[in-house]
């Protein structure tokens, strides 16, 4: 069987990040929000419009979730904060690893409760000095896993049955027992083993199917694994190496937003793929979920 392949030609929007990550679309806003972690930079892309406004903030800026009505949630440095799009307040929430100040924020989603799961990494990339927390309506930090590296993607069955995470250098994607009232996990096995010639595995969302499409950093795509299987079935073709993050969105949720980033490309990788860190749109035969709001 010929493995199902799209190529994208062109970008969606001329970002240029050094590093974006982190897309959600906001249903309320009809928009789609994604950061550029290095340089602190927050944009919203509205759809119908096709307006983009750019917020730049002082801190490594990881991650963008939904809040509640106005708000966002930022991960900005190692702290959590709402940000008001009215105000451009920033409220305080929580911070973690106070004793690890090369550590950083990295990915993270809320659950269908409504609590953010946060991992971290190393900025030196440290073997072992990355965590994943739980961070809940109390704003505690709640450790989940520790030892990781660099703590990346999340997904959660549409039963709220399976936790699906990704520490990338293990190119794994591991499978947990998830009990949605508690947030309790357990590891139950390693779902997908991606190949070292695919590149990392990094940020990931899944379809409605229960397929999870999976940014390879370094790999120049995004990859549709089937996780009961652990077979590749799908793989959308992204003219920049390394493609960091995706998420689906749009009025029917059937389009997939893609991330990809500059970082760690020589000048003449630049010159062969100019089009990296921007950010690309492709419509899919599937459809994913809406984003859960962080309720704090």
């Amino acid at each position: 069987m010929d493995l199902k392949t799209t190529s994208i030609t062109k970008s969606f929007y001329p970002s240029q990040c050094y590093l974006g990550e982190s897309p959600i679309w906001h249903e309320a806003r009809k928009s789609f929000f994604w950061v550029d972690i290095e340089n602190g930079k927050l944009f919203e892309h509205h759809l119908a419009s096709s307006q983009t406004s750019i917020k730049t903030f002082p801190h490594r800026l990881a991650l963008v979730a939904q809040g509640e009505k106005n708000k966002l949630v930022l991960a900005l440095d190692r702290r959590i904060a709402a940000f008001d799009l009215e105000s451009a307040e920033l409220q305080w929430l929580t911070q973690v690893e106070d004793k690890l100040p090369l550590n950083r924020f990295n990915d993270g989603k809320c659950d269908a409760k409504g609590r953010l799961w946060a991992g971290t990494m190393s900025t030196e990339f440290t073997k072992g000095a990355a965590s994943l927390y739980r961070i809940g309506k109390d704003l505690n930090p709640n450790l989940q896993l520790d030892q990781l590296t660099i703590s990346n993607g999340l997904a959660w069955t549409a039963d709220n049955q399976t936790l699906y995470f990704i520490d990338s250098p293990s190119r794994e994607i591991k499978a947990f027992d998830f009990v949605l009232e508690t947030g309790s996990i357990s590891f139950r096995k390693v779902a997908v083993q991606i190949p070292k010639e695919l590149g990392m595995p990094d940020g990931m969302s899944i379809d409605q199917s229960g397929m999870l499409w999976v940014a390879h950093f370094g790999g120049s795509g995004v990859y549709c694994w089937n996780p009961k299987s652990g077979e590749l079935i799908e793989k959308i073709e992204v003219p920049a190496p390394h493609v960091t993050s995706c998420c689906f969105g749009g009025e029917n949720l059937d389009t997939l937003l893609i991330t990809t980033a500059q970082e760690n490309l020589s000048d003449d990788q630049l010159r062969n793929f100019p089009l990296s860190g921007d950010v690309f749109l492709v419509k899919t035969e599937t459809k994913g979920f809406p984003a859960h709001p962080f309720q704090f």
